[in-house]
């Protein structure tokens, strides 16, 4: 009876330790990922409030030893709004990303649509030429497209050789609508013209609503690269401060307070404050959108 009893107890202990042995494993798994997450959050959290810190600091405290502000002076950013031609740079930036992203989206959605869903000779081949455009630097041809909107059409000093062109289709834009519209499947299309909707009813009542996810992704992408273009308004907008943007202007502004790193800290935090806010706020239909992307080849 002895013998018979004791054999259960020597059977349960080899699987507990491997119980216990699985539980530390996981559990250690488990602390080495989430202090890689944390560590990398860190690396990309700490530049920011480097910035925001910096930016309530005195102009003498500023980029000491000191990281905590003695003060806070939150008066740094009313000086920064008070800053003659800052709510311009303001206005023309807004003007420029939102006015810009509506025209690209709407350019962009019907030529992403025929490239996903028609079947016509030259597909391939116009897909190409998207892909190829992609690759083209704006640097390449700055010097015909400048002249042509500043020595034909007398456009030089305002932010429209930037916005117009936008209303005729983005490359990158139409590549990335066109991945995700393949992920549609045509049987909603299909179903939708025995139901008698044409083309155009189509892409408005049946793909647009599906495609929410691509479109928010485009038009934040667009919005992102519209609210932080250097480039263009350098080029284009230079001569005139009254066209000039928050990212040409941030430059200016870092010129004239060089020894002012609180008040310049501040005008970056306003800068970037729109930016991080559009991502917080739309990051999920961002997220999805880039993920569906490239499902279906």
């Amino acid at each position: 009876m002895t013998q018979v009893l004791d054999r259960p107890v020597e059977l349960k202990t080899p699987l507990s330790d491997a119980g216990r042995t699985a539980r530390r494993k996981a559990l250690l798994e488990w602390v080495a990922i989430h202090a890689l997450g944390v560590a990398a959050a860190l690396f990309f959290v700490l530049p920011f409030v480097f910035v925001f810190l910096t930016s309530l600091m005195s102009d003498t405290q500023a980029l000491s030893r000191d990281l905590i502000p003695h003060t806070w002076e939150w008066g740094n950013y009313r000086k920064v709004f008070d800053t003659p031609g800052f709510l311009t740079w303001w206005k023309n930036t807004l003007v420029y990303a939102g006015l810009g992203t509506v025209l690209t989206v709407v350019s962009s959605i019907p030529v992403a649509y025929a490239l996903a869903k028609f079947r016509f000779r030259g597909r391939n081949l116009s897909l190409m030429l998207v892909i190829s455009m992609m690759m083209l630097p704006p640097q390449v041809v700055i010097i015909p497209m400048y002249l042509f909107w500043a020595k034909q059409l007398d456009l030089s000093g305002t932010l429209w050789p930037l916005i117009v062109p936008m209303a005729f289709g983005d490359a990158f834009s139409i590549f990335l609508l066109r991945q995700f519209l393949m992920t549609i499947p045509n049987e909603y299309l299909d179903a939708a013209k025995v139901d008698g909707c044409g083309e155009l009813r189509t892409l408005l009542k049946v793909v647009l609503p599906m495609a929410r996810p691509g479109i928010a992704a485009v038009a934040l992408f667009q919005f992102f690269c519209a609210w932080n273009d250097y480039f263009g308004p350098q080029i284009y907008a230079s001569e005139n401060p009254g066209a000039w943007t928050l990212s040409y202007g941030l430059e200016s502004f870092k010129g004239a307070h060089h020894t002012d790193w609180n008040l310049t800290m501040a005008a970056t935090v306003l800068v970037m404050a729109p930016v991080i806010l559009v991502f917080f706020f739309a990051q999920k239909a961002f997220v999805e959108g880039v993920t569906l992307t490239g499902v279906k080849g």
